[in-house]
């Protein structure tokens, strides 16, 4: 029973890695990804629609994004949605497509972007911390319910916080690669 308790705690500190790594995805780099684009709802037909949903997205090359929308008619209104962002993108119509040019990051900029990847690293930390006390609390309440003795429960809390050390160290060389790809130029 307490090999469950720390294999759920580990697929959910996973999820939370992997979490940590699609918010990175969102931040922008010097170079164009389609995963600039994935928080970014349209107003669609009087819907807030994600725009990975309405088009599809390619890199023709390192500064520019194409959406290419499955309706030919949402184009006005993708432009305008990544225009509005805080990407800090510009948009253009191109016929039926929208080229989405991705300009050099100043310097001030690079440092607002690498301050954000630290607080979402930061956040994350903070949720493998709480999944590390529900598990601890789980693993107690086996020890208060007669399931554990107190030299198991100190076994297992020592394999809980080796597990939750390795990806605390995981949260963090996920930011240090991050802010090396954000102030590269």
């Amino acid at each position: 029973m307490p090999h469950q308790v720390i294999s759920d705690m580990e697929k959910r500190m996973k999820k939370a890695l992997e979490d940590l790594d699609a918010d990175f995805g969102t931040l922008r780099t010097g170079r164009a990804t389609p995963a600039l684009l994935d928080k970014i709802l349209v107003d669609y037909y009087g819907t807030p629609t994600p725009l990975k949903s309405l088009g599809n997205i390619t890199v023709p090359d390192a500064r520019q994004l194409l959406v290419a929308p499955y309706d030919k008619g949402a184009v006005g209104a993708i432009a305008n949605a990544i225009a509005k962002s805080d990407l800090g993108v510009g948009a253009v119509t191109d016929g039926n497509n929208v080229r989405v040019s991705v300009p050099n990051l100043t310097t001030e900029r690079r440092k607002e972007m690498v301050k954000l990847a630290g607080k979402k690293a930061e956040a994350h930390k903070i949720a493998v911390r709480n999944i590390r006390r529900d598990a601890n609390d789980a693993l107690k309440k086996m020890e208060k319910d007669g399931a554990l003795s107190k030299d198991e429960l100190a076994r297992h809390e020592g394999d809980v916080q080796k597990t939750t050390d390795r990806f605390i160290a995981d949260v963090e060389k996920s930011r240090a690669a991050k802010e090396k790809d954000i102030m590269e130029v």
